[in-house]
């Protein structure tokens, strides 16, 4: 049946090509989509007769250019996948919406090399839908967004059921298949996932290939035994688990191959699966899930609100059902289900995206109606896989467009990844020994710097055993270097600046955020000449669409090595989040890091129990649970250069300066600033 309904759309979307039945402009954009089904016909019939598997690398390299061109940035000024074009062809309407069809018919990439046939008849029956509306002459829009509406609400348990299923099963093995059995020496197994392959994917498997498989083992070893160890510092049973969600960027597989004989030795098994392609799937633009290059980021940005389409409250209570229904169904995996072990990748040129005007974009009713979605998902999600039962971890590494030094640099990250945690264990203690006798901190900017912000901190009511920061000491956030609390949000006032950051992909320049009482209270930054476009800029993409934030996390990075390293390549705005935020104080706006596991007894080295882990707005967890969380952490680092001081003042009136003009002067602390000499 689903081969038949296959063979009857693509007969008619065949049959397209050789009419005339739609009006112009419209008739343009048709043709091009019924190229691209087309070709993905010719891809699944490669693929399916196992012809796909023995091209050459030159052929393979050719399919993917094919596969991605109309998305590349020297190509999207006329593609109907850029809103801008779609509604300067078809008008702002039409372009809006046909825009959304080409993007969501791009996930037939996927699906054809997954073999998901029945997820290619839905969308093949969708286009089919739609052109038949134009062929009527111009449609009413109304229409046409019902069949939209309907496609989402229908598809919704096909769609958003299996994404559930995929990321707690591991039987669902395509990705998993490719990685432990193709010849990884042999490149071309790359181009087997479907995802765009570009330079950096290319060139990070080449270099791999080139590491002693000491080097590999050693790579694979401290990302697995982070994760264990993110289990046993947290008092939390692994053995209870049997499924651990690997996520990653293609080019790495030598690495991801042992890490999963390592963790089988765990008794866990992978699950791999691929970050969403439709909007049903998908949560803006962000990856959750395994990928390959990003074709264009712009293109990714522009189709972040996709949904807006569609989104309603029957739609939000539809999709929350068939989440539940899903995890129901397959509650006893769910269980077993221990986290995410994630890889993530950086280096690549910082993205200041273009706002536009043609985008889709969610009405204010409709981000009310996200932010309840995300908080209601995550509550189903915690009840059926317990916070309190899960961990993570989590290790960078450099893309090659980091730069011409790219081997160097990454031969540097593995020596970052994996310093002496012993030695930041003793020096990180004394500097919390000092913090938990601090009423707040008072972190102060130089340099041009604006920084001015006072950090309440919870007072331990029992010293000898209780302590607020925890002494990270790299298990599952790689690499070590910081120490970390979740701040008093009453009395938690000031300015944090930064000159430049780079967070989740996006730069912002000069960016502002002003608390009160723990609260964001205004931001801003100079991204765009128009202040209102960088209000929603940071509205968007740092408080996630809500009206205000808490500071979920206050934290002093140690890692000098790192900062130094960064500096002598001239790579700091590039370094991704999880090491830049160990080179400087930072500032996490959001949940805690402790956030649906703030019950689970926490303990530092020297056995004293981490008591702050929540604050006031994550203590409504125990009245009203939609109340505590924002599912969102972002975490915003002041660089040493731009530090003047940061103080600790005691609950008697006394100040203790930990560092002063971006050294650290704390006795038991200066051991921190020896790669500071040898990096001069």
């Amino acid at each position: 049946m689903i081969d038949e309904r296959y063979e009857l759309a693509v007969g008619r979307i065949r049959q397209m090509k050789n009419e005339a039945t739609v009006e112009a402009p419209f008739q343009d954009f048709f043709y091009k989509m019924a190229d691209f089904v087309l070709m993905i016909d010719e891809v699944r019939t490669l693929i399916t007769g196992n012809a796909y598997s023995s091209l050459s690398f030159a052929e393979l390299e050719e399919w993917n250019h094919r596969l991605y061109e109309d998305i590349l940035p020297d190509r999207y000024g006329t593609s109907y996948g850029n809103p801008t074009y779609a509604a300067r062809q078809l008008g702002e309407e039409y372009g809006q919406i046909l825009s959304f069809l080409y993007t969501e018919l791009r996930g037939c990439i996927a699906y054809v090399f997954e073999q998901k046939t029945e997820y290619l008849d839905i969308l093949f029956e969708l286009l089919i839908e739609i052109y038949n509306q134009f062929e009527e002459g111009k449609p009413d829009v109304g229409r046409i967004k019902d069949i939209i509406y309907w496609y989402a609400s229908d598809y919704c348990d096909v769609f958003a059921a299996d994404r559930v299923r995929v990321q707690i099963n591991p039987k669902e093995s395509f990705a998993v298949d490719i990685v432990n059995n193709c010849a990884l020496n042999d490149l071309r197994y790359l181009y087997q996932f479907g995802e765009y392959i570009g330079e950096n994917e290319l060139r990070t498997a080449r270099h791999l290939l080139e590491l002693p498989e000491d080097v590999i083992q050693k790579m694979a070893d401290v990302y697995t035994e982070g994760y264990r160890m993110g289990f046993v510092n947290t008092g939390k049973d692994l053995s209870k688990k049997a499924v651990v969600d690997i996520r990653y960027v293609l080019g790495f597989e030598r690495v991801i191959r042992q890490a999963i004989k390592n963790f089988a030795d765990m008794g866990l098994k992978p699950v791999l699966y691929r970050a969403g392609v439709s909007v049903l799937t998908k949560r803006g633009q962000s990856k959750v899930g395994y990928y390959g290059g990003i074709a264009n980021k712009q293109f990714e940005y522009d189709h972040r609100n996709d949904q807006a389409l569609f989104l309603d409250k029957k739609f939000v209570e539809r999709k929350l059902e068939v989440i539940k229904t899903s995890y129901e169904h397959d509650k006893e995996m769910a269980r077993k289900y221990a986290g995410p072990a994630c890889i993530d990748m950086f280096g690549e040129e910082p993205f200041i995206p273009e706002q536009k005007e043609e985008v889709i974009k969610l009405t204010k009713k409709q981000e009310e109606l996200q932010l309840n979605f995300y908080s209601r998902q995550s509550q189903i999600t915690n009840q059926y896989i317990h916070g309190d039962e899960r961990s993570f971890t989590i290790i960078s590494y450099p893309v090659p467009e980091i730069g011409d030094q790219y081997e160097e640099i990454f031969d540097e990250i593995i020596r970052i990844n994996t310093l002496d945690s012993k030695t930041y264990e003793k020096v990180q203690q004394t500097m919390i020994d000092v913090l938990d006798q601090g009423e707040y901190v008072h972190i102060l900017g130089g340099n041009g710097n604006r920084t001015d912000l006072k950090v309440r901190l919870l007072e331990p009511k029992n010293p000898e055993k209780e302590t607020a920061f925890e002494n990270c000491v790299a298990d599952v956030n790689i690499p070590v270097g910081e120490v970390f609390t979740s701040p008093v949000l009453e009395g938690t006032n000031g300015v944090l600046h930064v000159s430049k950051v780079y967070l989740h992909e996006l730069q912002y320049r000069e960016l502002e955020i002003t608390f009160e009482d723990g609260m964001i209270k205004d931001y801003r930054c100079s991204n765009f000449d128009e202040e209102s476009k960088n209000k929603e800029y940071i509205f968007d993409n740092i408080l996630n669409k809500h009206s205000t934030l808490p500071l979920g996390e206050f934290a002093i990075g140690t890692n000098t090595t790192a900062y130094v390293v960064a500096k002598k390549y001239g790579i700091e705005e590039k370094l991704t989040i999880l090491i830049a935020e160990k080179m400087g104080p930072h500032f996490a706006v959001g949940d805690t890091c402790y956030s649906w596991s703030e019950d689970v007894r926490v303990f530092n080295p020297d056995g004293k129990e981490i008591i702050a882990k929540d604050n006031s707005v994550s203590i409504l967890r125990r009245e009203d649970v939609s109340k505590a969380y924002y599912q969102c952490h972002t975490d915003i680092t002041i660089p040493y250069e731009e530090l003047k001081r940061i103080a600790v003042v005691t609950r008697d009136g006394r100040e203790i300066v930990l560092l002063e003009d971006g050294r650290f002067v704390l006795a038991g602390t200066e051991i921190l600033n020896e790669p500071f000499k040898d990096g001069r």
